[in-house]
């Protein structure tokens, strides 16, 4: 008998009947005398309805607010699989995020997870039912409702799996495992039967979209067994992620590729080359809370030097506003930039000692006269900026050349 905690995302709760399937999976589950806590999304599309109604109401909602809109939709969902359990004689309870209560900090819209009170949920489990929980959400020291940020509820499954320290935390998604890279784009790709926290880590930092970064820092750092299923199908293994030590066997240099079209270049030209400069640029970026990728400084000449770095997509004309309203106090000459613009990206625990792998993809690019803008590198993965209109066949040629099929 286990302790498992299984995530449904809003694939798999997207529909009435959806939702009774899932009910009958805990049910199994349940039935093979596993003890069950069921985190649940909103369903499918439910979020960016909320979001459309909250952007009618304010062009900037209120980020308090905001947080009490959209944490109705996976208290929908809770409500529902607790009665479809109920309905085929399964005893559940479900809890909204504050009941239970999954503690977080103040920052609305995308808070942290600090300490999960446990002991009504073990309580529940002690008298044998399956207790589903709200994903995404949480309550502040305030009292006030909290989300998680986009994917949220994929923190909330594997923190609360940390705090009940249970077997094993299975994603249900509409996917069966993590794989090589994205199968729309290479049917060829396959399915991964394990794969480590710290290439996962990479992968789901660098685009893959199968695990939110923040779960699986998560997993890490409290040692949760994670497992990605499907919840579309019966049967299967799916993908289980793992440490390094677990895997004695000789790795392939490269275990995934992952590709992101959230992206976008700027550059920051002429600047004085001296000390100071590089945080002038980027500070002012990070205070206004926009994240940084890749980050290229020139060798300098004539006393100027050029000053390249990625932000996502959504930032890039906030940052050029912000960065040209600095102009003339960082020196810059001129501030441009490029918003068609791609990551794809090389990851595997091998690189550390297989050697040629940087050469080998800089030359499949180089072949199919793919152009690389910027690069950026860690010992197990290798990030390449190209335009965009390169990134599916750079994802098939890098397939092809790494054996990943």
């Amino acid at each position: 008998m286990a302790l498992i905690v299984q995530k449904y995302g809003g694939t798999s709760v997207g529909s009435a009947e959806r939702i009774k399937n899932v009910a009958n999976r805990v049910a199994k589950a349940r039935a093979e005398g596993h003890d069950v806590v069921v985190v649940v999304s909103a369903m499918s599309g439910e979020t960016n309805r909320l979001v459309a109604l909250a952007h009618e109401m304010q062009d900037f909602p209120d980020p308090r607010e905001l947080d009490v809109v959209l944490s109705t939709g996976e208290q929908v969902t809770i409500g529902l699989l607790a009665m479809a359990l109920k309905n085929i004689g399964v005893p559940a309870k479900s809890y909204t995020g504050w009941q239970v209560a999954v503690k977080t900090d103040n920052a609305h819209t995308k808070s942290r997870i600090e300490e999960i009170d446990d002991e009504a949920m073990r309580n529940d489990l002690k008298e044998g039912k399956v207790v589903i929980v709200a994903g995404f959400q949480g309550v502040n020291s305030q009292g006030d409702i909290t989300t998680l940020g986009r994917g949220g509820s994929d923190t909330s499954a594997v923190a609360l799996a940390a705090a009940l320290k249970a077997d094993e935390c299975q994603i249900y998604t509409d996917v069966d495992g993590v794989y090589t890279t994205d199968p729309r784009v290479v049917p060829e790709a396959r399915r991964l039967d394990t794969v480590t926290f710290e290439e996962m880590l990479e992968l789901a930092s660098l685009g893959s979209k199968v695990l939110q970064i923040r779960s699986v820092e998560f997993a890490g750092k409290y040692k949760v067994r994670l497992r990605v299923l499907s919840s579309l199908q019966e049967g299967g293994e799916g993908t289980l992620i793992t440490f390094e030590e677990d895997n004695n066997m000789e790795r392939a240099a490269i275990s995934g590729i992952a590709f992101d079209k959230n992206q976008a270049r700027v550059n920051v030209r002429g600047v004085p080359d001296k000390p100071g400069v590089a945080y002038q640029i980027l500070g002012a970026v990070a205070e206004a809370n926009i994240d940084i990728d890749m980050i290229i400084q020139n060798v300098g000449a004539e006393g100027t030097t050029d000053f390249s770095f990625t932000v996502p997509r959504g930032e890039y004309k906030p940052v050029l506003d912000l960065l040209n309203g600095l102009r003339d106090s960082i020196g810059a000459t001129e501030i441009d930039g490029d918003d068609t613009v791609c990551k794809v990206s090389i990851v595997g625990l091998g690189m550390r000692s297989h050697v040629g792998v940087a050469s080998k993809m800089f030359r499949t690019l180089a072949e199919e006269g793919i152009n690389i803008q910027m690069i950026s590198t860690s010992e197990i993965k290798i990030s390449v900026l190209i335009d965009e209109k390169y990134m599916e066949l750079a994802t098939r040629v890098l397939h092809k050349a790494f054996d990943l099929a």
